[in-house]
């Protein structure tokens, strides 16, 4: 049988006067998110949190109830993958809504990035809208198993004929897709098959924009512990400037005869 560990930690940066990323850690529902908010004053804040806050009472809601689901579910999808969908789906609609409210929320968006793992913990899901990443790490290796919603991203998927110089000249910071900006959103789906030993990593762009991916390896790979991880991940982004708000989410899959075999 296999079990999951899980660590988080978020932190403002050398450069940002607040932090507007929100986690989600959720043993109980099996389930982690990283929200990277964007908006003026702090409304970029309201919005990752309401955020993380929906997805979480839409599970304890409905996950082993008979409840009203505020979105059909998609019979071709695997229930992690409704629970996935809908729930960003709903967030979406409610931080849409809340930014028409007030001209200081006017706009304001979030990116997300969430995974949530099958109850043997054989299969994770990753659902995410934006350029907040999921990463897994896995016999010695690091692969991103999302697509960043952005303008360079686009355009190299799209137009893979493009030329690296061609590629530096867009704009970095440009998001094509992120929660609130219309009244529907379109969720990307990744499920992976887990295995003992693998590590799932999920990140703002604080984390990856300014760690290469064989350094986030590596520092994960050599902490005595998850929470260590998090805090070395974090270090070394404030490390090389700090730029933006850093927050990393982590989940190990272990087996858990392990520790039968260890007494």
């Amino acid at each position: 049988m296999l079990r999951t560990r899980f660590a988080g930690k978020t932190d403002t940066g050398l450069l940002r006067d607040h932090n507007e990323d929100n986690i989600l850690v959720s043993p109980e529902y099996r389930i982690v998110a990283v929200a990277d908010g964007m908006g003026g004053h702090r409304s970029g804040d309201v919005a990752s949190q309401l955020a993380v806050s929906t997805l979480e009472d839409f599970l304890s809601v409905t996950v082993g109830r008979d409840a009203t689901w505020p979105f059909p579910a998609d019979p071709n999808l695997t229930e992690e993958e409704n629970y996935v969908v809908t729930g960003l789906r709903l967030a979406n609609r409610r931080i849409f809504d809340r930014s028409l409210r007030t001209l200081a929320d006017f706009g304001m968006g979030t990116t997300i990035v969430t995974a949530m793992f099958s109850k043997d913990n054989t299969h994770v899901t990753v659902g995410h809208v934006g350029d907040s990443r999921c990463y897994r790490l896995r016999d010695g290796a690091i692969a991103q198993l999302t697509r960043d919603h952005s303008l360079v991203s686009d355009a190299v998927h799209m137009a893979p004929w493009m030329t690296e110089e061609e590629v530096r000249q867009l704009p970095t910071n440009v998001i094509t897709r992120a929660l609130g900006i219309r009244e529907d959103v379109l969720v990307d789906l990744v499920t992976d098959e887990t295995r003992h030993g693998d590590v799932y990593l999920l990140c703002s762009d604080g984390l990856s924009g300014m760690v290469a991916d064989e350094q986030i390896l590596e520092l994960v790979m050599s902490s005595e512990s998850l929470e260590d991880a998090c805090t070395s991940l974090i270090d070394r982004a404030n490390y090389f400037g700090g730029t933006d708000n850093i927050t990393v989410v982590l989940v190990r899959v272990e087996d858990s005869f392990e520790d039968l075999k260890r007494s």
